[in-house]
């Protein structure tokens, strides 16, 4: 059975999905707090490298789920191999198409933590088949992925989270309290940052061509490339330093953007810029992203909030500089600054009355400078400290107990915003964006990536919306 074969079969031509809502499907949990194999969630783990193994476990952690199927590009990896040895019962594939052939009637759903260009085709033929999918952040490295990854969403009518796991942590529910209570509000700058190195150590190297090793045994690089534009395999790429390309990953506002401004872009209604200025761009290169860059997004004002300005730094010690007035008073009584590490990740929100500094994931805010915090303390709202991980917040929802806390509906804008910022960083200058008709108006070149074409053989899940 072919690829188009399968995907009329599986009743996305014709539009038609026979999905039942999940908690008549998967029954409730036990008095005793264990599933039995008939109401477990049984999943399949697409990607079965680093992340994916992390996700893994915490599918499995939260006993409601039970993993029936593996899937990945190279299973000949140690990475991979651990957990087939783990899991030997447990049937593997190197194809996610033939996966879903041959199991896709014994899953309820997917999780899927492949490189970011291998989001996409995977992701949409699970929805397009009805399963809830968990899908690692970003959802897709393009604007245009983006969009039809939410519209299936919205389509097939299944869970979806994206794995920005903050989103279920005390950040999260502290900026959601906070904003509804008035106590984060008009907030008219926010300074981002991402500034270590992690896997994106060759930003800015001088590379004239991709470069090219022999394709290891039992690495399928035709399926590990999925849609994207083919290039020659090479130990620079995979399995960890793939992040760093721009056709294949979306460099470090890719990775960290969805972990540090997720909340403000959710409970501001951010939603897209009008602007985005390159500030800093060191090390540019036609085929990785810069060694450091500066971005300024200026969004307009939007249901009764003032206009806002976001700063995103990247780059080994390219870190923001938090204004002296928020400094903490030494023992002389005067400001001392607030230094930031040069490997720092974080965040600080500037508004009318009062202003927060945070970190990334599920860190909580605090206010600077220390003094008005002590001031205020005994005022700010409380909100949640016990809830479900993010893990468990996807299998509950899957189970009709709980409401996805990033589904494509969210987290589709806030990863189609932080593609435009790729998209600066990789060409530079200045972009004016038309938040209407979601296009550049001053940049053809830089519309030309907002959703480029797949390569041959992979245009059908282009068109499945």
């Amino acid at each position: 059975m072919n690829r188009r074969t399968f995907i009329k079969g599986s009743g996305v031509a014709a539009g038609t999905f026979m999905i039942v809502p999940s908690r008549f499907v998967l029954g409730q949990k036990s008095s005793s707090g264990n599933l039995p194999p008939s109401e477990e969630i049984k999943f399949a783990l697409i990607g079965a490298g680093r992340q994916g193994i992390v996700n893994m476990k915490s599918m499995l952690r939260t006993q409601l789920c039970r993993l029936v199927a593996i899937c990945d590009a190279d299973l000949n990896h140690s990475l991979p191999k651990k957990v087939m040895k783990a899991h030997p019962e447990v049937p593997a594939f190197t194809d996610f198409r033939v996966m879903f052939e041959k199991m896709g009637d014994q899953l309820d759903s997917v999780v899927i933590a492949t490189p970011d260009h291998a989001h996409f085709s995977a992701a949409m033929l699970a929805m397009s088949l009805g399963k809830h999918l968990y899908l690692q952040k970003p959802i897709a490295p393009t604007f245009g992925q983006c969009e039809r990854l939410m519209k299936m969403a919205e389509q097939s009518n299944v869970v979806t989270q994206m794995g920005n796991q903050g989103h279920s942590g005390a950040n999260y529910f502290q900026f959601k309290s906070w904003a509804e209570a008035g106590v984060i509000k008009d907030i008219t700058r926010i300074d981002a940052w991402f500034c270590g190195d992690n896997v994106l150590n060759l930003r800015g190297k001088p590379f004239t061509d991709y470069p090219s090793d022999p394709v290891p045994d039992g690495l399928d690089w035709d399926q590990w490339m999925d849609g994207a534009q083919m290039v020659p395999y090479s130990e620079q790429i995979h399995p960890r330093l793939w992040r760093n390309w721009y056709n294949l990953g979306g460099g470090a506002i890719g990775d960290w953007g969805a972990h540090i401004v997720d909340t403000a872009h959710r409970f501001l209604k951010l939603g897209m810029p009008d602007k985005i200025t390159v500030v800093k761009r060191e090390g540019v290169n036609n085929f990785v992203f810069p060694k450091a860059s500066t971005l300024r997004f200026d969004f307009p004002a939007r249901e009764g909030m003032p206009p806002c300005e976001l700063n995103w730094y990247d780059g080994v010690g390219n870190t923001p500089t938090i204004d002296t007035e928020y400094g903490n008073l030494d023992t002389s009584g005067q400001r001392v600054p607030i230094e930031l590490k040069v490997d720092s990740k974080g965040k600080v929100l500037y508004g009318k009355d009062l202003t927060f500094l945070g970190g990334s994931h599920g860190d909580a805010l605090r206010v600077i400078p220390r003094d008005r915090m002590k001031e205020v303390h005994a005022s700010l709202p409380k909100f949640p400290s016990k809830n479900s991980d993010h893990f468990k917040n996807f299998a509950l929802a899957c189970r009709g107990e709980e409401e996805a806390r990033s589904p494509f509906s969210i987290a589709a804008p806030l990863c189609q915003m932080l593609n435009l910022g790729q998209i600066a960083q990789r060409l530079g200058g200045e972009l004016n964006f038309d938040r209407e008709t979601n296009t550049f108006a001053n940049n053809e070149e830089a519309n030309a990536f907002l959703d480029p074409a797949p390569r041959a053989g992979w245009e059908e899940y282009f068109h499945m919306v």
